[in-house]
């Protein structure tokens, strides 16, 4: 695993994972890596139907992401230039796990493995997690319109995998720092000591691993 810092945002629909990351990204001088959304010609359908849109629709967010990775390892990380992104390729699986029948989901996972194999690794995870109230309230202010029709029932599992799939990965890779923030607690985008929490214990972990 490289040195040079890299650092993903994760944690589910609407916790704030792009606000933090551009904070990152400022106090620390990073390439901000931003995956791509609203470009999902699909995700509008399927929030709509998932059953029917949910493999188009994984399949469009992992191509894109591991171009934008295969770019990012390329004209940063291998030229020891810092990078955050807001998200880790890992929730594809997340997902794809939650929204795939299970011949979907083979098919989808035998191409996740492939693509990812060469994939780099971060070196610090920052994992935002809030209640359900919590995140309908920032989504509904966001007002993204393909999420309009996203259910709470929809986003209360989402937060369940999330909550298992940290745990799996931590368990899987113990030489990754998780970060874990509470979204109830800590408003860092209207709150400056809140922020400046998070951002202190970013800046003491990535300096225990490589120099900022």
């Amino acid at each position: 695993m490289s040195q040079t810092p890299f650092i993903t945002v994760e944690g589910p629909i609407g916790v704030g994972k792009t606000s933090l990351a551009k904070e990152i990204a400022n106090r620390f001088q990073f390439q901000l890596l931003k995956e791509i959304v609203e470009e999902n010609p699909f995700l509008g359908k399927f929030y709509s139907n998932i059953e029917e849109w949910s493999f188009q629709t994984e399949m469009f967010f992992l191509c894109n992401r591991y171009k934008q990775l295969e770019d990012i390892n390329q004209s940063y990380l291998k030229q020891n230039k810092p990078v955050v992104a807001d998200y880790h390729i890992m929730k594809n699986m997340i997902f794809a796990d939650r929204t795939l029948n299970e011949y979907q989901s083979q098919k989808y996972r035998q191409i996740y493995e492939i693509l990812t194999n060469d994939m780099p690794e971060p070196n610090v995870i920052i994992y935002l997690h809030a209640s359900l109230d919590t995140l309908l309230h920032r989504v509904a202010k966001r007002g993204r319109e393909i999420e309009k029709q996203m259910s709470a029932a929809y986003l209360q599992q989402l937060i369940e995998d999330y909550e298992r799939a940290m745990e799996m990965f931590q368990y899987m890779n113990p030489h990754i720092p998780i970060l874990r923030f509470n979204g109830d607690d800590l408003d860092f985008v209207r709150n400056e000591q809140d922020l400046q929490i998070i951002i202190s214990t970013i800046e003491s972990t990535v300096k225990g691993r490589a120099t900022i």
